[in-house]
């Protein structure tokens, strides 16, 4: 079932969306050489304590894990994708990280993602990074209300598919409000004019997952890691959207 939001309801999801930004902002401005990801994940639990939140993910248990998730942030390292654990190993010269955060404030869930290098880039990471935030800025700008889901899937495939990188299809974006995970699924593919129509208050999470290499991902034994097959580096960003009269509104930045 999907749920349409009130515009007082949007604004209310905005709170959240609030924390889960300034949470990613501090998580990207502690992460240095040397961190470890554990490191970070208190740094976004101190966010929550601050803002009275409550995480969307610790103790999460979709259907595809073997236990819930254990930490309050994702932490994807170089060749891992998404849903990294954090752990105590350090960072590194130029690894590219990607952060995956979500709270709630009264009920209402905020979902985000950032990637980035720590310390030195290799430009090769800075175009991929910069490919996969062109991808979702497409993305966004087809959640208008009128077109179909598929015009946002087609926008983030034709950027990413044209700059040559690999794509995960079959996890991606979805409806968000009181619970994280809501319907619809809003997929990183498709095909313009085509799918539901796109309606006023709809709050849906868009997140590109790009990689280096070609499509192909392994899920490591901690039954929630993503990796590429092929050991090439990935990128994830996201933001939640709503659907609104005036366009898009991101509700998960600063």
């Amino acid at each position: 079932m999907i749920e349409l939001k009130t515009p007082g309801e949007i604004d209310a999801m905005r709170v959240a969306g609030h924390v889960v930004a300034t949470a990613l902002a501090e998580v990207r401005s502690a992460a240095a050489v040397g961190v470890r990801a554990t490191d970070l994940d208190e740094v976004a639990r101190d966010v929550l304590d601050r803002f009275g939140a409550k995480s969307s993910f610790l103790g999460y248990l979709p259907g595809f894990a073997p236990t819930p998730f254990p930490a309050v942030l994702c932490v994807s390292v170089n060749d891992a994708i998404v849903h990294g654990i954090p752990g105590r190993t350090r960072l590194r010269d130029g690894d590219l990280v990607s952060v995956d955060f979500g709270a709630h404030v009264d009920g209402w869930h905020g979902d985000a993602a950032v990637s980035f290098v720590v310390g030195a880039a290799d430009p090769a990471d800075l175009r991929l990074i910069a490919t996969a935030e062109e991808s979702l800025a497409a993305g966004i700008a087809c959640a208008v209300p009128g077109a179909r889901m598929g015009d946002i899937g087609h926008a983030i495939g034709a950027v990413a598919r044209g700059a040559g990188y690999g794509m995960v299809t079959d996890f991606g974006g979805h409806g968000i409000g009181r619970a994280m995970h809501e319907s619809p699924s809003v997929y990183n593919e498709g095909t313009a004019g085509r799918g539901m129509r796109l309606r006023v208050g709809l709050v849906i999470a868009i997140e590109p997952m790009l990689m280096g290499g070609g499509d192909e991902y392994v899920t490591d034994g901690d039954g929630w890691t993503m990796r590429t097959v092929d050991g090439e580096r990935a990128a994830h960003v996201e933001h939640t959207v709503a659907i609104t009269e005036d366009g898009p509104r991101l509700l998960t930045a600063l």
